[in-house]
């Protein structure tokens, strides 16, 4: 077998590996039989919320169990269909084996990225929030860069993506936007996302052509389930009707339509300035729900929670990732080492690789917080 071919399955064995760790293999086929004998109780849909619940988790692990022993039979038979056609000197057999292992790892490797996505809210729509950090007009502008960004990879991803609110820069960019992404996983996927975003480039605002350092925070959130209930006291929070501020002209409103929520006791502030009062507080309310929603995820999630701490102060010593155009290209994860010199590509949304990176960091535990290093 050629070498090409050995590293080709050694990759399908390594997701092999990891699929096989996230459901625990050796105890899955017996916890699908405990499903079984569940589902067959008469009296399981007494309790419909409890009984779909069990469904879903049953069905979960019967789609884990189809993809792992799926795989594992095909690179069997593959290279099987090797060492025969390699004994009987038929290259047509090696050749079309070969290139359905080729296949085969692109397959394994995408059911391994989803293997990574099984957190409690990973499945859920999500809401991205992006602020310029100190700098001004350069701030802004790398606010709106990062707004671009994040909307191309959703797209790309088929999601539907939906503006909340705005908040324009003086000069140009955004200083603030919030979005709600719907689509499976889109939480799972953007919840690495959250932290601080450094850009280092020739400014397009200064004319003596020097180069600039920009930050911006992104925070990321789940759109909390229909079943899930979060009680939100009506005398912790105050709600404010203002006039939203847009892109000027046309697009500003001239009704005090625009909500804002405050949260007193924990300090949240939430926003919506759709063209209805009424539509903008159900959003402002859902995306405040989804926020304390957020808080309770963190305590059970220490590295969640450093993470969003950190992101406070959107300057110097806090950033995630570093997008460098000048003097050279180069986008590098400070949390994983994950790097790339397509720097057109990652912003213009091709984000799949540091998201995961991230994700298969901490299911392995592993901490690269030394390589936090300045690029």
């Amino acid at each position: 077998m050629r070498a090409e071919i050995q590293n080709i399955v050694a990759d399908i064995e390594k997701s092999l590996d990891l699929l096989s760790q996230r459901m625990d293999w050796e105890t899955a086929q017996f916890r699908l039989e405990e499903f079984n004998a569940r589902v067959e109780d008469p009296n399981l849909w007494d309790d419909p919320e409890a009984a779909q619940k069990l469904m879903r988790d049953r069905q979960m692990l019967v789609d884990a169990i189809e993809v792992y022993s799926t795989i594992k039979q095909d690179l069997a038979d593959n290279i099987e269909l090797i060492e025969l056609g390699e004994m009987e000197e038929d290259a047509e057999v090696v050749i079309d084996a070969e290139n359905a292992l080729k296949l085969l790892r692109e397959k394994a490797a995408e059911k391994e990225l989803e293997a990574l996505l099984d957190g409690e809210a990973d499945a859920n729509d999500t809401f991205l929030e992006i602020n310029s950090g100190a700098g001004g007009t350069e701030s802004c502008d790398w606010a709106s860069m990062l707004a671009r960004m994040y909307v191309r990879w959703a797209e790309k991803k088929g999601y539907k993506v939906e503006l909340q609110s705005e908040s324009a820069g003086e000069e140009a960019g955004i200083k603030s936007a919030a979005y709600k992404i719907s689509g499976h996983n889109a939480y799972g996927w953007l919840k690495s996302e959250s932290g601080v975003h450094r850009l280092v480039r020739i400014s397009p605002f200064d004319s003596a052509a020097k180069r600039h350092t920009s930050f911006s925070s992104v925070w990321v959130y789940p759109v909390v389930d229909d079943n899930i209930e979060i009680e939100v006291n009506p005398a912790d929070i105050r709600i404010d009707t203002y006039r939203s501020s847009g892109a000027g002209g046309q697009h500003v409103n001239t009704t005090d339509s625009a909500v804002r929520i405050t949260h007193m006791p924990t300090g949240i502030v939430v926003t919506s300035s759709e063209k209805s009062q009424h539509q903008n507080r159900d959003i402002a309310m859902k995306a405040l729900k989804s926020r304390l929603y957020q808080q309770e995820l963190d305590r059970r999630n220490a590295d969640i929670n450093a993470a969003h701490e950190a992101k406070g102060d959107a300057g110097w010593g806090n950033q995630i990732r570093s997008y460098v155009l000048q003097p050279y290209q180069m986008v590098k994860d400070l949390r994983t080492s994950h790097e790339t010199s397509d720097t057109k590509g990652v912003l213009d949304g091709d984000l799949d690789g540091f998201m995961a990176a991230t994700l298969a960091m901490k299911v392995s535990g592993k901490s690269r917080a030394d390589a936090q290093g300045d690029d």
